[in-house]
């Protein structure tokens, strides 16, 4: 956040810097309030130009075996040119490497979800995942595979269009 705030006040110090050049360049032709109004448009678009390339930024940085699961898009009232364009503010990643299966139900997988926010930390939370039955459910604690399912899941069936469990089952 501050190296992105760094970059916005360079970028409108250069804007004013590059109309105070040209207005030299001119010998003084052009109007004074163009120097200021230029380095509001740069901070601006700065601004905008970090927004929409985060996620793709952050995306493309994921480690081998972690597959985006789900994008939540943004729009805003302050920010009217999103309603045009949405931007993706937050999204979850299914790591796909470390997932395990269950020697006796095969269609049943403890994976972990990741959760990346454009300014939170990112956070993790265990699931299990049937991709027989097209259900999920919370793991609490330390969830392994041991003997037979835990009794005590709170499945859930978010229908065959779930993000998740597509990810987790292949399509």
């Amino acid at each position: 956040m501050f190296l992105e705030l760094i970059a916005v006040i360079f970028a409108g110090i250069a804007a004013a810097g590059v109309v105070m050049l040209l207005n030299r360049t001119l010998k003084g032709r052009l109007p004074r309030w163009m120097a200021p109004v230029a380095a509001g448009l740069a901070m601006i678009g700065v601004t905008i130009a970090s927004e929409y390339g985060w996620y793709s930024r952050t995306a493309a940085a994921l480690p081998e075996g972690l597959m985006v699961a789900e994008t939540v898009e943004n729009r805003s009232f302050y920010r009217p040119w999103t309603y045009v364009v949405p931007y993706v503010d937050r999204f979850a990643a299914l790591d796909t490497a470390t997932m395990k299966s269950h020697a006796d139900h095969p269609q049943v997988h403890l994976a972990e979800i990741y959760f990346f926010g454009r300014w939170a930390a990112v956070s993790k939370l265990p699931v299990w995942l049937d991709c027989g039955a097209g259900r999920r459910a919370l793991a609490a604690g330390g969830a392994e595979f041991s003997g037979g399912l835990p009794a005590d899941l709170n499945w859930i069936e978010p229908g065959a269009e779930d993000p998740i469990l597509a990810t987790a089952c292949g399509g």
